[in-house]
C-alpha cells in the first residue's frame, strides 16, 4: 500500500494530480482545506486490514507529499534565473518543532526523522481508521439492502408464479416436501407438459422422478468382482457381508472371496474376518497396489470377489493414497456406498471427492434411519449415478435388495403424508423465486 498527500489550489486540480500519479484505482482517504488550497490524501493498493493493524500497534504510516504544481508562466521572455530557494518543508507544527529541535542541537538542516514525518494533522491514524470503519459500515449496509431487495423480488416472482401457474407451483411445493433439492426440482418440473390437470399435478411428478432415477438391475447375488468405496460410517463392511452371504447362498462358499485393504480402522479386519468365518469364506489382506494385483490374480476364477476399503472423508489426505492404490491395482468395478440419512450437502461432497475413481454405481444404506430420501435421490439424479442396491437394516443377509426406482419413490412419497412436511411460502420463494426473478 502506498499513501500520498496531494495539495492543489482547488479540488479539481487535486483530483487531476491523483489520477495522473496513482491512476483510476486510487482510494481517497481524506480531504481538508489548507493554506495552499486543498489537501487530499490518497492510496493505491489500499489494504484496510493493514491500516487497522498499523493503527492498533501505533506504527506510523509513510505518506509521500506531492506539492501543488505552480500555474503556467505568462507568455513573454523568460525571467532571470532566481537563486536556488532553500529547502521547503511541509508546514506542519509538529514538523516545525522537530526541525527547530534539530537546529538547536547544532544542525543546519532538520533531522531525517523530522523530514520523514508526515505533514498535516498530528493524528493521521484516527482519520484513516474512521474512513475504514465508514467504508466497512457502508459495505455492510449495502449488502443488507441487496439481500432485502433480492428477498422481496423472489417473493414477488414466486407469488406471480402461484397466480399464473398454480399447478406447476404445486409440483414444486410437493418436491420440496419430499426433500428434493431446488435444482433437481426445477429439472423435474421442466419435464412436465405445459398444461397439467389437477390429477396429473398430483401423480405425474412422482412418475417423472422415478424415470430420472437410473438403476442397474443387478441381482443381489451376482455382484462379480467389485470394490466398495465411500466415507466412514456408511456401512461398507456390513454391506460386503450382506452381498457375500447372498452370493454364498446362490453359488457356494468356494466361489466367494473377500479382500480387505482397510489398515486404518482398529478392528476393521477383525469384523470382516468374523463375517467370513460365519459364511465359510476366506479374507485376503492387500494393503498396497502390488499385493492387491497379486490377490486379484489368485482369485481370478472366483465368481464373486468383494473388496472392502477404509472409510475416508473427502477432506482427508489419505483419500489420495486410496485413490492411487485402487487406480494402480488395475481395472476394477467401483461402487460408491453412501448413507441415505446423510445431509444432501454431505452426499454431494462425497460424490465429488470420489469422482476420480469414476464409480460405476452406488449403494444406498441406512434407509431405515433416513427421515427423508429427497437429498439422496437428488444426488443420484444430479450426478446421474446408477443405483445398484438399497439397504435398510443391520441383518445379514436379509436387509439388502436390488434397487427399484418406483419402490424407492413410493417410499420417499410417504413424507407427503406427514403433518410436519408442510412448507411455507417464504421457503419456496427463497428456493425458486430467485431463479424466476
Amino acid at each position: 500500500m502506498k499513501i500520498k498527500r496531494f495539495t492543489a489550489p482547488d479540488m479539481r486540480q487535486a483530483m487531476a494530480q491523483v489520477r495522473e500519479e496513482q491512476g483510476e484505482d486510487a482510494v481517497i482517504l481524506s480531504t481538508r482545506r489548507v493554506e495552499e488550497g486543498i489537501e487530499l490524501i490518497a492510496a493505491i493498493d489500499y489494504d484496510e486490514a493493514l491500516v487497522r493493524e498499523a493503527a492498533r500497534r501505533g506504527e506510523p504510516l509513510t505518506v509521500e507529499s506531492v506539492p501543488g504544481r505552480p500555474a503556467a508562466p505568462p507568455p513573454g521572455p523568460a525571467p532571470a534565473a532566481a537563486p536556488a530557494p532553500a529547502a521547503r518543508w511541509p508546514s506542519s507544527p509538529g514538523t516545525a518543532r522537530a526541525a527547530a529541535a534539530g537546529r538547536s542541537r547544532g544542525h543546519g538542516m532538520p533531522s531525517a526523522a523530522a523530514a520523514a514525518a508526515p505533514a498535516g494533522p498530528a493524528a493521521l491514524h484516527p482519520l484513516v481508521e474512521q474512513t475504514a470503519q465508514d467504508t466497512a459500515r457502508m459495505s455492510a449496509e449495502l449488502g443488507s439492502l441487496r439481500e432485502l431487495l433480492e428477498s422481496q423480488l423472489a417473493s414477488l416472482a414466486w407469488n406471480d408464479m402461484e397466480r399464473r401457474h398454480p399447478l406447476r407451483a404445486r409440483v414444486l411445493r410437493d418436491m420440496t416436501r419430499l426433500g428434493i433439492e431446488p435444482d433437481v426440482a426445477r429439472q423435474l418440473a421442466g419435464d412436465l407438459p405445459e398444461r397439467l390437470s389437477p390429477e396429473q399435478a398430483r401423480y405425474l411428478p412422482l412418475g417423472v422422478l422415478s424415470r430420472r432415477l437410473a438403476t442397474t438391475g443387478r441381482d443381489v447375488a451376482d455382484v462379480g468382482s467389485t470394490v466398495l468405496i465411500g466415507p466412514t460410517g456408511v456401512g461398507k463392511t456390513t454391506t460386503v457381508a450382506k452381498l457375500a452371504a447372498r452370493a454364498v447362498l446362490r453359488h457356494g462358499a468356494a466361489q466367494v472371496a473377500l479382500v480387505s485393504t482397510d489398515d486404518y480402522r482398529i478392528g476393521a479386519a477383525a469384523q470382516l474376518e468374523h463375517y467370513a468365518r460365519l459364511l465359510g469364506v476366506r479374507v485376503f489382506p492387500a494393503y498396497d497396489a502390488a499385493s492387491l494385483r497379486e490377490v486379484l490374480e489368485v482369485l481370478r476364477g472366483r465368481h464373486t470377489v468383494l473388496i472392502d476399503t477404509a472409510g475416508v472423508a473427502g477432506h482427508d489426505a489419505r483419500l489420495k493414497q486410496q485413490i492411487a492404490l485402487l487406480r494402480d491395482a488395475g481395472d476394477l468395478r467401483t461402487c460408491l456406498v453412501l448413507a441415505a440419512n446423510a445431509q444432501a450437502l454431505s452426499l454431494d461432497e462425497a460424490v465429488r471427492a470420489y469422482a476420480p475413481l469414476q464409480p460405476q454405481s452406488c449403494i444406498l444404506t441406512k434407509l431405515d434411519e433416513a427421515p427423508s430420501l429427497g437429498g439422496a435421490l437428488s444426488m443420484l439424479i444430479r450426478h446421474r449415478l446408477p443405483l445398484d442396491y438399497v439397504a435398510d437394516g443391520q441383518r445379514v443377509p436379509e436387509d439388502i435388495a436390488a434397487a427399484d426406482a418406483r419402490a424407492l419413490v413410493c417410499r420417499a412419497a410417504q413424507a407427503l403424508k406427514l403433518p410436519g412436511a408442510l412448507v411455507d411460502g417464504d421457503m419456496l420463494a427463497e428456493r425458486f423465486g430467485t431463479a424466476l426473478a
